[in-house]
């Protein structure tokens, strides 16, 4: 089996889902529909593992992801068979079913409906509110998934995906000192995710470009603190140099008339802030050639970032010029 369907599915690419989709029927016929007691049955079928339930739910969401209902179905009815259907994570899947095959917004203001009515019987149900909350954010209710959400929280307040999910939120609606708050509880509960701390310094960056310029420079400064952080955690992050690039090109272009604000958040001095930006463009630079030069250990980074790292280094380099 493959082993990319022990991982989380949710972020792949179509043609990565459409590769793993193209594996269920070997799969489902390599697997029996259901896993008997019989000593016997291990003599001609696959042992069960908790692999196998990990890999029909990964499966099932590839299927979903590229149209194929009936394999999508078959892993269901597999993973029902095995837990019953009233447990609340087979809920969560049979729901998420539901919205995928959905040919219009009634029948997904139904399904939302009997998330409501599951609800009334569980409010503890974590799955089933999480599924609302996703329901109701990719049926443009934000508003209403916001609310949804930050009542999970009140229920599961130590939930980072959850708070991460609601910071996302509330940076679409350009809420970002709520999107910074809750991005700070995502590190409260993983202090070493440097992904996250690239991320408050990217909602941080955005928020002083809407804040006053006094105000700015709050912002400006914990968006250098993350972004530096994020890199300090993981060297060759390229979304951590890009952000670091991005706003120490502002500083350096527009240098503050005072470096601390009326808050008493204070910028690096400007030689500082120059060896970052000299710094930060190195690294973008070494990242995007040897990515273009197929060097082997250089290769996962996402194609759509590189590109952008190459866009921001030439946009850059024409300032120069001129």
């Amino acid at each position: 089996m493959a082993e990319s369907l022990l991982q989380p599915v949710g972020s792949l690419s179509p043609a990565e889902a459409l590769k793993l989709a193209q594996q269920a029927p070997e799969i489902l016929r390599k697997n029996p529909k259901a896993f008997s007691a019989s000593p016997l049955s291990s003599l001609f079928s696959t042992r069960e593992t908790a692999d196998t339930w990990t890999i029909y739910e990964n499966l099932m969401i590839a299927c979903l992801q590229t149209g194929d209902d009936e394999a999508a179905n078959e892993c269901l009815e597999r993973i029902v068979n095995r837990f019953g259907d009233s447990h609340d994570r087979v809920l969560a899947l049979k729901g998420l079913v539901k919205e995928a095959t959905a040919s219009n917004n009634s029948e997904l203001e139904k399904i939302l409906e009997e998330y409501e009515a599951l609800l009334q019987q569980n409010d503890a149900s974590i799955p089933i509110r999480k599924r609302k909350v996703a329901l109701l954010r990719s049926m443009g209710k934000l508003p209403e998934a916001v609310t949804a959400l930050n009542s999970l929280l009140d229920v599961c307040p130590t939930d980072p995906e959850a708070w991460a999910e609601l910071a996302d939120m509330y940076v679409t609606q350009g809420l970002y000192s709520q999107a910074v708050y809750a991005l700070e509880e995502v590190l409260v509960l993983s202090p070493n995710a440097w992904n996250i701390h690239a991320r408050l310094g990217e909602v941080s960056f955005m928020a002083a470009s809407t804040a006053s310029e006094g105000g700015s420079q709050k912002h400006y400064a914990e968006a250098v603190k993350r972004f530096c952080r994020s890199i300090e955690l993981c060297d060759d992050y390229l979304r951590g140099y890009y952000g670091l690039k991005l706003v120490t090109d502002k500083l350096v272009q527009n240098t503050p008339k005072s470096k601390k604000d009326s808050e008493g958040f204070q910028l690096p001095d400007q030689a500082t802030i120059e060896k970052l930006n000299e710094t930060a463009t190195k690294k973008l630079g070494e990242i995007v050639r040897r990515n273009g030069a197929k060097d082997k250990l250089w290769q996962g980074y996402d194609a759509r970032e590189i590109a952008a790292a190459r866009e921001l280094l030439d946009s850059s380099s024409a300032r120069v010029v001129r």
